[in-house]
């Protein structure tokens, strides 16, 4: 703490002028970084940088993306996955239903279902959260009411995820994102609507 107040110091020592920017940038391997750096002129002077999960958005066709999920999780999916408490409610909340054991889930009007009868949505985002192939999947296999799990999911991890169509974000407080079609990062829902209908690919 202490070396970084000297360092910041002295950069304001230097770069009395110099105005302070708060960035996103790609560092090469897949991982974008939040970096704050003072700049005057061509001279950038580093000064703090902090590693930071990002939700990236690819609109458009995606070569190796999984277009339908939900039939990728009933062939994939593990069993640890239904039972964990993310999944739980994520159930829960969407299709307003109960995870009993693995290969159970109970419903007031359904009743018994298995678990392959869950929503592609809830499939979806199951497989966001858990599954480590480092496949991209289609997120318009959502509706928007999981637009905000989708966003939760993307504080937490590097997710990066395909979209054919503009999902609705809007009630997802202090969203942010990276639209990697443009390579910009946004940090509303009113710069992602922006960008997004910039986009002509579906």
């Amino acid at each position: 703490m202490i070396f970084l107040a000297f360092l910041l110091l002295l950069c304001y020592t230097e770069y009395q002028n110099t105005n302070l920017v708060d960035d996103l940038r790609n560092t090469g391997s897949g991982t974008w970084t939040k970096i704050l750096y003072a700049q005057k002129s061509d001279i950038v002077s580093m000064v703090w940088k902090e590693e930071k999960a990002m939700l990236k958005i690819i609109f458009g066709e995606v070569e190796n993306a999984v277009y339908h999920p939900p039939t990728y999780f009933d062939n994939r999916y593990e069993d640890e996955w239904i039972t964990e408490p993310l999944t739980v409610a994520m159930i829960k909340e969407i299709d307003r239903l109960d995870v009993v054991a693995p290969h159970l889930i109970q419903g007031p009007v359904l009743g018994p279902i298995s678990t392959k009868e869950i929503s592609g949505g809830v499939k979806t985002l199951i497989l966001m959260a858990f599954d480590e192939s480092g496949r991209i999947f289609n997120a318009s296999a959502c509706g928007d009411n999981c637009a905000k799990w989708i966003a939760e999911l993307g504080r937490k991890k590097d997710l990066t995820i395909n979209l054919h169509h503009v999902m609705d974000f809007s009630a997802v407080p202090d969203f942010e994102a990276v639209i990697v079609n443009t390579g910009t990062a946004v940090h509303s829902y009113g710069e992602y609507l922006e960008e997004a209908l910039k986009i002509k690919e579906r």
